[in-house]
């Protein structure tokens, strides 16, 4: 994995991302690794740098996934909580909103000197995740943590390189 010069950002620029992106005051505090496990799908946004060398993953668990979707499109917290607590997966309205949050967090990694990072992929909790992007997760250049979006409910994310 081609880091170059992308930093991992701060976990105040994520709770101000966040924050941003969803209209309300999200909790953003040092959480535990996120990582895929049988019965616990997570989401994984891949993220590369202009000659398509991936620089980035967000990894978030399905809380993570479905709260900040949700917020983001406006959609009722209730569907958001089905899907984390009896259906484990999302709709692909949630899929959609998802989509859109991992696009807007490729900003975190676009600071002055790094390479221009861009939004690759998005691997939807549940999907089969290729053998390299799997074996990426467990870098330790990472910053993992617990969030939680008013009305909503928790979740966790981190972000590797």
């Amino acid at each position: 994995m081609s880091t170059g010069t992308v930093a991992l950002p701060a976990s105040k620029d994520v709770r101000d991302m966040l924050t941003g992106l969803v209209g309300k005051p999200v909790a953003v505090n040092p959480g535990a690794p996120v990582t895929p496990a049988p019965g616990k799908p997570v989401a994984v946004a891949v993220y590369v740098d202009p000659q398509m060398a991936i620089n980035a993953l967000c990894v978030m668990d399905l809380g993570a996934a479905a709260y900040t979707g949700a917020a983001l499109a406006l959609l009722p917290p209730g569907g958001a909580q089905d899907a984390v607590e009896e259906d484990g997966e999302l709709t692909s309205l949630l899929v959609e909103a998802l989509h859109e949050v991992v696009n807007v967090l490729s900003a975190l990694f676009n600071t002055p000197g790094a390479p221009h990072s861009k939004l690759h992929k998005l691997y939807a909790p549940g999907d089969d995740l290729p053998g390299d992007i799997a074996g990426m997760l467990a870098n330790f250049n990472r910053i993992d943590l617990a969030i939680e979006i008013p009305g909503y409910g928790k979740g966790a994310l981190s972000l590797v390189l």
